[in-house]
């Protein structure tokens, strides 16, 4: 929620584009379907209900079908780029962190920014809701790993949750965007 809810994020994209920033946001969608996935790897791997895989399974299918209209459309377009299936994020995560990580955003964050990456996203913003923990040791341990790996990117967290003052964000997204200013 924190990801797409403005009024959660403090208007996080609107704020990106008043500094300058073309703002890429995640597919909601993924989210969606990385739930299901886990009730999936749960049974593959750490011994979860057969009826859950089953039934995630199904939906998921469903989902990727409905969704593969329009990534076969955005294929087509010279001004969009399409996205890759949520079992080909979870294909290319795996490399980093296991997809039985199901803290957080587990896994589904690794391969969100992976998927900005190959499209040219260079500097990420990592929303952090509410004091996660959860999400802060798995944001954290990948971002460590991404940037040894991808040492052209910037990546920052930003913490969404009461105890975090709105100045505090602002500054972060304005020290974001003069490193982004700096390289070009």
């Amino acid at each position: 929620m924190v990801k797409f809810h403005p009024d959660v994020n403090n208007n996080l994209v609107s704020t990106l584009e008043k500094e300058g920033a073309e703002t890429v946001v995640p597919d909601m969608t993924d989210f969606i379907n990385y739930c299901m996935f886990d009730n999936i790897y749960k049974h593959k791997y750490l011994a979860g209900s057969f009826k859950n895989k089953v039934m995630s399974l199904i939906a998921s299918g469903y989902i990727e079908r409905l969704r593969s209209v329009i990534r076969k459309m955005l294929k087509k377009s010279s001004h969009f780029n399409s996205y890759q299936t949520t079992n080909a994020l979870a294909h290319k995560a795996s490399d980093i962190i296991s997809v039985c990580n199901q803290t957080g955003e587990g896994w589904l964050l690794t391969a969100e920014i992976l998927e900005l990456i190959e499209y040219g996203v260079n500097n990420i913003i990592c929303v952090q809701p509410f004091g996660c923990l959860l999400n802060h040791i798995t944001g954290k341990g990948v971002m460590k790993e991404l940037k040894r790996r991808y040492k052209n990117i910037n990546i920052t967290a930003i913490d969404y949750d009461p105890g975090a003052s709105e100045v505090n964000q602002i500054n972060r997204i304005k020290l974001l965007m003069s490193v982004v200013h700096q390289k070009n």
